[in-house]
């Protein structure tokens, strides 16, 4: 290793580069890094935990080396070696806030690059009067800053990003690779529709600057694009002017049919509404989660002593932001003309006054009170789908069929968006369109206490997960997509892009032909050539002709438990 070393010290910047690829392929894990290494102008550490685990918590591969880099350049270096035809299959995953579920930012083997090491460099751009009709309050930010660190730069010019994730503690590049959505997005559109420019390194290692207009291409196809064309360095976020404060109302139902078509009305209404969601009330614990904002809510426990056995409530939350007094009607005044015209469970209705860093900062109250519990830093086997306004009863149902409320443990979130938000140009994948503009989001976030739910439970806990995501997809009634989407299988992924497959694994070739990217997504095989690449393909075309394809069946709800495990 020595000597190997010494040679190494004599090559040129990307000869270095190169030489990690040999160490990987002829030292262990263990043997490859024993102190950090200095390759020129990379620097590859060891693995450290970090970049082996995720917020998920389920799945654990370990890499042989991290990169932390100061710039742009260091990806392009790296990626223009290790695109190159060789004998290696070393793979990169970015990794941001680290807040995946199935190891989607992980590289067994290969390299994590930690892209919190990049300098924010958070710079606002506020329109000037007279300023072209195209002109934009925007933020030029790199793509590891946090939607949080954004949010608290962007308010001191009194200004903010249009759309969010509930969670603030996200990085730039990570929301913007698979969607980024919130109860702003029926307004909006998720934050993927709220992007003005991107800088790209590709699988290629090569630097771009691509927007609508500029190298489009590759713009639609990172964003929602699950990491597998490049890894986005820098995003132009639009912003628009921050309110003040925010009213905070939260209503509560017995009847899903009236909860719906309450969420649907308010949605119906993005001149006075800013934001809706909703969640299932599943138990006590429900509410106490989610309490700190709405103390007096704690009434509403009554209801599961006093209420029909087995019954389900459902809670409504919306918010109108405050701006300065000449700007709006009365916020009060607002949602009292709102209020009367839900159907909700008299008197369950409660308000709450808060700052907006408040209001969009939420989650990390409830993160302090899971943390308290010990139920923060534990296993996750979340399932996120889309479904359509069809069939979203037909999921509920399935969905209550199979979780016990006595020991469900986190929030199941139930809240419409709307279709015409969504740019189709991107490789975001939304359900089969029907003959309405709504769809639902559906997040069951289950947290897997340890205490309670060690490996054999878990293991159950994830298996029902991918039952009932299956049972979605395939229940003609339903027809639902994954959202942050996993798939065991390659034709699972076809299937899930349907008809933005050809094209998604087209632009594959073009900026990522090795398949490098993101190798925890397991959309695609790193390979050794381009040869390579096209003998896979034809495989791929094979399989999709010798698999039978008979028609899709309706799925009843108790039946999920007879599938057969994986």
């Amino acid at each position: 290793m020595v000597s190997i070393r010494k040679r190494i010290t004599q090559m040129g910047i990307l000869s270095r580069i190169n030489a990690i690829v040999i160490l990987l392929l002829l030292s262990s894990p263990f043997q490859f890094i024993q102190s950090p290494m200095d390759f020129g102008p990379l620097n590859f550490l060891q693995a450290t935990t970090k970049s082996s685990i995720d917020f998920g918590r389920i799945i654990f591969n370990t890499p042989t080396a991290v990169l932390r880099p100061k710039s742009p350049i260091e990806l392009s270096l790296l990626l223009k070696s290790l695109s190159a035809p060789s004998f290696s299959r070393v793979t990169v995953a970015a990794r941001g806030a680290g807040h995946s579920i199935h190891g989607q930012a992980q590289a067994l083997d290969g390299i994590v690059v930690e892209m919190d090491s990049m300098a924010p460099n958070i710079k606002i751009h506020r329109r000037k009067e007279g300023e072209a009709n195209n002109g934009f309050s925007y933020a030029d930010v790199s793509g590891g800053t946090l939607w949080v660190d954004l949010l608290k730069e962007s308010l001191r010019h009194g200004l903010a990003p249009r759309s969010w994730t509930d969670y603030l503690y996200l990085s730039i590049g990570g929301t913007l690779s698979n969607g980024g959505i919130s109860g702003q997005t029926f307004k909006h559109g998720p934050q993927i529709s709220n992007v003005l420019q991107l800088d790209v390194v590709t699988g290629r290692g090569e630097a771009v600057t691509c927007s609508p207009t500029e190298r489009s291409d590759l713009f639609n196809a990172v964003l929602g694009g699950l990491g597998q064309f490049g890894i986005i360095t820098s995003a132009r976020i639009l912003l628009e002017e921050a309110p003040k404060k925010v009213k905070w109302v939260r209503v509560f139902y017995d009847d899903f049919k009236v909860f719906t078509q309450d969420q649907e009305l308010l949605v119906s209404m993005p001149d006075k509404v800013d934001y809706v969601e909703g969640f299932v009330v599943l138990n006590e614990q429900s509410l106490h989660s989610s309490s700190i904002a709405f103390p007096s809510q704690m009434a509403f426990i009554s209801q599961f002593h006093s209420g029909p056995p087995n019954t389900h409530y459902y809670c409504i939350e919306f918010a109108i932001h405050e701006y300065q007094p000449s700007r709006q009607s009365n916020p009060d005044q607002v949602v009292e003309e709102i209020s009367k015209k839900l159907r909700f469970m008299n008197p369950h209705i409660y308000k709450a006054e808060v700052t907006y860093f408040d209001f969009l900062n939420r989650v990390t109250m409830e993160e302090m009170g899971l943390r308290s519990r010990g139920l923060w830093d534990v296993p996750h086997p979340w399932l996120n789908m889309f479904v359509p306004k069809s069939g979203i009863t037909h999921f509920k149902d399935l969905l209550l069929e199979n979780i016990s409320p006595s020991d469900f443990e986190g929030p199941i979130l139930i809240y419409p968006l709307l279709r015409d938000k969504w740019d189709q140009d991107t490789s975001a994948v939304l359900p089969e369109p029907d003959s309405d503009n709504v769809m639902y989001t559906v997040g069951m976030l289950r947290s897997a206490n340890s205490d309670t739910c060690r490996d054999d439970c878990l293991r159950s806990q994830v298996r029902q997960s991918r039952r009932l995501a299956e049972a979605a997809m395939a229940d003609n009634r339903i027809r639902a997509k994954q959202y942050l989407p996993h798939h065991p299988t390659r034709l699972g992924w076809v299937q899930h892009f349907g008809g933005k497959w050809e094209g998604f694994a087209a632009l594959k070739r073009v900026y990522d032909p090795l398949c490098v990217l993101a190798p925890g997504q397991g959309i695609f095989e790193r390979k050794y050539s381009l040869k390579d690449l096209a003998l896979d393909s034809k495989k791929l075309d094979l399989a999709r002709i010798i698999t039978p394809r008979g028609p899709k069946k309706s799925i009843k709800p108790g039946q999920i438990h007879h599938n057969r495990p994986r």
